[in-house]
């Protein structure tokens, strides 16, 4: 399936109106985004290591991914693109609800970082290619996982990497996620429904699907002590990498 395949579709309205009333405190970390401002830093370590390893980084460098451009899709207010930009790549993040990009615009110029925020799907590149794609913790929010993993694989070089992450559906992220996160109102309530969550091998199945090869699965794990940390844990949530067979 090519990226022309995919519509806007793979938005749901609901979602995107969830998350857009989100937006005004996506950069508070103690705020409702504040579980995103705690797994930020294992999951940039995650990236950073895919990135060295894809492309022969030396591990040490400020910005391993200068000369590259970067695509986030689902960005939020842009927790993720800004360390990006950071690490070197012209980086563009997409997202469905418009309040957010507008938040993420706001905070980028104010920290005097140029990052292409779009509001709108999959569908609004019209071709683009990037070297790096990354969607995190998106496509359990989208109406068609196929079409929507189709998209992120159009939009792929032929050298470039795409890194996905979501909650797996296990006993242990309902408890998690849904009965403790979001019944103690750590998470937002309605944010998550556990039927839509993905397995590893039904994530993989879809990217193999898009014309990819998985070189990596990871899972995020969290300790009360010790927060969150990557692992071979995928029961609450995980990392799929992938390059173009």
């Amino acid at each position: 399936m090519s990226s022309a395949t995919v519509t806007s579709a793979t938005i749901d309205p609901s979602e995107a109106e969830h998350f857009g009333k989100l937006a005004k405190d996506w950069w508070d970390p103690k705020g409702s985004s504040a579980m995103l401002h705690r797994l930020n830093p294992p999951r940039l370590k995650y990236i950073r290591d895919q990135i060295d390893r894809h492309w022969s980084g030396d591990g040490v460098g400020f910005t391993p991914l200068a000369g590259k451009n970067a695509l986030d899709v689902g960005c939020g207010a842009g927790l993720l693109c800004e360390p990006l930009a950071r690490l070197g790549a012209a980086v563009t993040g997409i997202d469905a609800a418009a309040e957010n990009i507008g938040v993420a615009r706001a905070h980028a110029a104010a920290s005097g970082l140029a990052v292409d925020y779009r509001a709108g799907g999959i569908e609004a590149l019209a071709g683009e290619m990037f070297d790096l794609v990354t969607s995190m913790e998106v496509i359990e929010h989208v109406t068609d996982p196929a079409a929507f993993v189709a998209g992120l694989a159009g939009a792929l070089t032929g050298d470039g990497l795409l890194i996905l992450s979501t909650p797996n559906r296990t006993p242990l992220s309902r408890l998690a996620m849904i009965t403790v996160g979001e019944g103690t109102g750590m998470i937002p309530r309605g944010t998550h429904d556990w039927e839509k969550f993905l397995t590893p091998d039904e994530l993989t199945a879809l990217v193999e699907a898009a014309g990819l090869r998985v070189i990596d699965v990871s899972g995020l794990g969290f300790s009360p002590g010790k927060g969150f940390k990557v692992g071979e844990d995928t029961r609450l949530d995980y990392f799929v990498t992938a390059v173009r067979a």
